[in-house]
């Protein structure tokens, strides 16, 4: 089938409407793109932060269940909480561990806080779980596990409602 046409100085163009459907995009639904785009990343880049923060909140829960599992077991045996995490099993010498422990990035520093009756045999603990680097603007702010089960956090979302815990 042929089509007419008319002569350009630099090209021949079909007179055929259908020759503009194969041209490309024009600049409008280019534009028109590039906004849903932005509209899109607008949505989607704070809830993907959000729930990375969230699923941070996981790993210094987990840590402190762990090491309050691991202080009840050493009561257990002992009669006492021990003042050091390597004395339940840690290998760090102090009263701090970084989580997560495997990256380079820390998230949650979680520390453990003896309360003596004497000074020798500590009564109760505290153990919490303070964000650092990134993880400070985080609503929740520190966790807190005592040797009774009380859980507790710190941050601008604190509260029984909150979701934190």
């Amino acid at each position: 089938m042929l089509h007419a046409t008319w002569t350009h100085p630099l090209r021949s163009v079909p007179r055929n409407p259908a020759w503009r459907r194969l041209a490309g995009f024009t600049l409008i639904e280019l534009m028109i793109v590039v906004a849903i785009v932005a509209i899109l990343g607008a949505i989607a880049i704070p809830a993907y932060q959000r729930q990375i923060m969230q699923s941070r909140r996981t790993s210094a829960k987990t840590a402190l269940f762990d090491l309050s599992g691991r202080e009840e077991k050493y009561y257990a045996a002992n009669n006492y909480y021990p003042a050091s995490l390597a004395s339940v099993g840690y290998s760090t010498t102090g009263t701090t561990l970084q989580v997560p422990n495997s990256t380079n990035e820390d998230y949650y520093s979680v520390s453990i806080i003896p309360v003596a009756a004497t000074s020798t045999a500590p009564a109760s603990y505290t153990a919490t779980a303070a964000p650092v680097g990134t993880q400070q603007s985080d609503a929740c702010g520190s966790y807190k596990l005592t040797d009774l089960g009380v859980q507790t956090t710190s941050g601008t979302n604190s509260g029984t409602g909150s979701g934190c815990w």
